[in-house]
């Protein structure tokens, strides 16, 4: 009888063990709406839990699909609950903190951060530089490949930025990979609209002539 409860108590132990190590490993993703690869939900949180043990900095991501709002919400209506709604998960994160967050269908995205951060992170160019072009480029992606994207990237900028600041190399860092592909997709698109432009002025000229 004592070997088996002696072996029950292993395997509750086990169990614990995995559990704690779990939600340890998901700290960083607040919410995702399974919108987010498990591969790239990995290298998330291996580059936060980094972050975190080597500058206790607090780094998350809070990914939806949708907020439920309504088709004909007002602009206005619809900034407020976007801010009332970061504003609720602001006031439950540890300091210091940078939350990324996302919304699909209101085509919503936004970095904000605490007071520390101020002099480190821009916020316009890492949304600019490594999420958004990565979210609306037109290609035969997925929505869900493009926001596991987006947001790896981001993430990955976010968090070499922060430790550039303070002169630490991260381990878990994704390197220059990710400006890499941004930079790439922005030559495109101007490179497409260039294009167009000189199209559609030859096309003007010639009907002059």
């Amino acid at each position: 009888m004592k070997k088996i409860n002696f072996l029950k108590v292993g395997v509750i132990f086990s169990l614990l063990l995995f559990l704690c190590s779990n939600l340890s490993a998901q700290q960083f993703i607040l919410n995702d709406d399974k919108l987010i690869d498990d591969r790239a939900a990995i290298k998330i949180n291996e580059i936060g839990a980094e972050v975190k043990s080597k500058l206790g900095v607090n780094i998350y991501v809070y990914a939806k699909s949708n907020l439920g709002l309504g088709e004909n919400v007002k602009t206005k209506d619809k900034i407020d609950f976007i801010k009332n709604s970061e504003n609720q998960i602001i006031s439950t994160l540890e300091e210091p903190y940078v939350l990324l967050t996302i919304a699909v269908e209101e085509t919503h995205v936004n970095l904000l951060f605490s007071d520390d951060f101020k002099d480190i992170l821009d916020k316009n160019d890492i949304l600019d530089g490594y999420i958004v072009p990565l979210l609306a480029s037109q290609d035969k992606n997925t929505l869900f490949a493009k926001v596991s994207a987006a947001t790896l990237n981001g993430y990955a900028a976010i968090a070499d930025t922060i430790a550039e600041a303070n002169q630490i190399k991260l381990e878990s860092s994704i390197g220059n990979a990710g400006k890499v592909s941004s930079t790439i997709w922005r030559v495109l698109m101007y490179t497409l609209i260039v294009l167009g432009l000189l199209a559609y002025t030859y096309a003007i000229l010639r009907k002059r002539k």
